[in-house]
């Protein structure tokens, strides 16, 4: 089996290296044109897209997946619609393939020109949302890139009439030696498949793997090719008593329930021990549909709500649950963000110049947001028209890596007879 892993691996690996130097020569044009043939198949095969999506749902109820799971599973109308949209969003972007990034005259007269090109292929591993296999197909292709996709089994009818509707694009096109392997989908859904994809760093540049704790783990600890964490999202507000009262409770439902399994929703709430009508603010949150884990000092004046232990503020838990402690200053609340944060979002609400300041200069995350809700962190909301992820790592990219993160730089050096002394 370790053998015959090893070269479906090297295959379609090998395929798709071939396949990204066709990209080269593709004109903003001729990419665009393939992009929009996919938004309109998609459109038009809207029922066949739920038809399928419905069997993985079916299979994920059966398998007793959470409500956050089969909420990022779910493929109806208005995400389909809205999957179009983004690829809209994607082909109205400025093409970075070409940009001059530098371009100078040395005092030996050489011409340095520094241009965006493609990285080369690009691996994502990620886990049960399948609108992931169209904005990163399409992040890819405009980038000029090809991508090797590998979805959970959980989505796998669902990513699979995805890429076979970008497949039929790219074939309906017909663009000079493009074939559809500069999208690949990964049919193998074994664990044991993806070993063998990590070693071939001589035919895939980056893996970028999106999911939880666990995957990202997985594939950092058995890659030997450069991984770009898209980890999770154990995200932070801090409440400060001199925050604006009209706006707290708008952005504390928003920023938690609007969409409760995905990386940029709220996790732990730090509240500054005055501030005002605390009882209130948290039948407030009860009443949206939040369940409160709170620390024994919340308890004695709130006994309606949980206990929150030490290892549920280390939780992501894409769902309802928010945990919630009180604390002193700003100061102690960097310090709980500090203890807790995987590195993703960090909030504060107040209108304290001084708080707002030491909140940022101090945090260290990917983004660092000043009243208004943790769900903007988003390649979309930036104006990026989609994202691969939202890396919490430090190099290449941070944040939402999009369309323009997906590209490295050549430097083009012209002369005339100079020689290096």
């Amino acid at each position: 089996m370790a053998d015959e892993n090893t070269n479906y691996a090297i295959s379609l690996a090998t395929k798709a290296k071939l396949a990204s130097r066709s990209l080269k020569a593709l004109t903003t044009l001729e990419k665009n044109s393939v992009l929009k043939r996919v938004e309109e198949l998609i459109l038009a095969n809207e029922s066949a897209i739920i038809e399928k999506n419905q069997i993985d749902l079916k299979n994920g109820k059966e398998k007793g997946l959470s409500s956050s799971m089969m909420d990022r599973l779910l493929l109806d109308s208005k995400r389909i619609q809205s999957m179009a949209k983004s690829i809209e969003e994607i082909r109205n972007l400025p093409d970075p393939v070409g940009e001059v990034v530098r371009g100078t005259i040395l005092p030996n007269g050489l011409e340095l020109l520094t241009k965006r090109v493609p990285i080369g292929v690009v691996m994502t591993i990620f886990e049960s949302r399948p609108n992931v296999i169209i904005d990163i197909a399409s992040l890819s292709f405009k980038s000029g890139n090809a991508c090797i996709l590998r979805g959970g089994s959980e989505a796998f009818h669902s990513n699979l009439i995805l890429s076979t509707i970008f497949h039929q694009a790219i074939e309906e096109k017909k663009l000079s030696g493009v074939t559809k392997d500069v999208v690949t989908f990964v049919e193998n859904t074994n664990r044991e498949a993806m070993i063998p994809f990590f070693q071939l760093d001589d035919l895939i540049d980056v893996i970028v793997p999106r999911g939880g704790e666990a995957l990202i783990r997985f594939v950092s600890e058995n890659s030997k090719i450069p991984v770009i964490k898209h980890d999770k999202g154990v995200t932070n507000l801090y409440l400060s008593k001199e925050s604006n009262p009209e706006i707290v409770l708008p952005i504390l439902i928003n920023s938690k329930v609007q969409r409760p399994g995905v990386c940029n929703a709220l996790e732990n709430l730090f509240i500054h021990k005055d501030y005002p009508n605390l009882k209130q603010l948290l039948e407030d949150l009860q009443a949206a549909g939040i369940q409160i884990l709170a620390e024994s000092s919340i308890i004695k004046m709130f006994p309606s709500v949980k206990q929150a232990t030490e290892e549920d503020f280390f939780t992501e838990f894409l769902d309802t649950r928010l945990s919630v402690k009180l604390v002193g200053s700003v100061t102690e609340a960097i310090e709980n963000i500090r203890r807790y944060s995987s590195g993703h979002t960090e909030c504060i609400l107040s209108e304290d110049v001084t708080e707002i300041q030491t909140f940022q200069k101090e945090l260290d995350s990917a983004a660092i947001f000043v009243n208004c809700s943790t769900r903007f962190h988003d390649g979309g909301e930036y104006g990026l028209g989609a994202e691969v992820g939202i890396s919490t790592g430090k190099l290449h990219v941070r944040g939402p890596m999009g369309l323009i993160h997906l590209t490295t730089t050549t430097t083009y050096v012209t002369g005339k007879g100079q020689v290096r002394g």
